[in-house]
């Protein structure tokens, strides 16, 4: 979970990902979209494959970058767990927020100053 998160924490990461999803790409071609080195798109390129988001291919002298969809499900899957979590809570915070709010009718000492 670490390194998808991790993964998923760049933007150019993220970009790649987009851009797999819709073709599978060299990382040549890849490296031509971005204001950075080669080597650098490769190391963005290995932080995906390490989180299981992208596989790599040789396809003669290239390195074919794939999106693995499985991945990707598994990535959407753990980030709904969190949000149903997450709105899970929320809901118990504001539920008890409301009752906190709500005159207690058997206090004796409520009115009093």
């Amino acid at each position: 979970m670490d390194r998808l998160f991790h993964a998923l924490s760049d933007t150019t990461r993220r970009d790649i990902l987009r851009r797999c999803v819709r073709d599978d790409l060299s990382v040549s071609r890849l490296a031509d979209a971005y204001p950075m080195s080669f080597a650098a798109v490769q190391k963005h390129v290995a932080v995906l494959e390490r989180a299981g988001l992208v596989v790599k291919q040789r396809r003669g002298r290239e390195q074919i970058v794939r999106t693995d969809p499985d991945a990707v499900g598994r990535a959407r899957q753990a980030l709904d767990e969190l949000e149903t979590a997450w709105r899970g809570r929320v809901e118990r915070m504001s539920h008890l927020l409301a009752q906190d709010a709500e005159p207690d009718a058997h206090d004796p000492t409520e009115g009093q100053i």
